[in-house]
């Protein structure tokens, strides 16, 4: 089996990718789930560049003739799910900002009743 520059370079991409995300996780700056999404989608590329012929199990699994469209509607998929994952992380960060504010209001009306009480 002969490779291509594409079937070297690739998996090497993908493999200090996949590094990266791990070392993020590590420093506590990403999630470990954010670090398996990101091991699972490097690991898909560089297995496509390495195997093109596990792109046919896409179209089994598909029901999808061509090889092209198999792959661009395994990839809209991923990311709509990728969009959704995003969506919930957003929503989460607005509630978790809410519930400081709130908390954070409520601190300094208590404190600025209770000062203008002794004055």
């Amino acid at each position: 089996m002969t490779f291509t520059a594409y079937q070297i370079i690739t998996p090497l991409i993908a493999f200090l990718a996949i590094t990266y995300a791990w070392n993020l996780v590590f420093r506590h700056k990403k999630t470990v789930w954010e670090g398996a999404l990101w091991t699972v989608f490097w690991g898909a590329v560089g297995a496509i560049a390495i195997f093109p012929a596990a792109i046919d199990y896409l179209k089994v699994v598909t029901g999808i003739q061509k090889r092209e469209n198999a792959v661009m509607v395994t990839f809209l998929g991923v990311l709509s799910f990728i969009v959704f994952y995003l969506i919930m992380r957003v929503e989460e960060l607005e509630q978790r900002q809410t519930r400081l504010v709130r908390k954070i209001a409520l601190r300094d009306a208590e404190g600025t009743d209770g000062k203008k009480g002794r004055e």
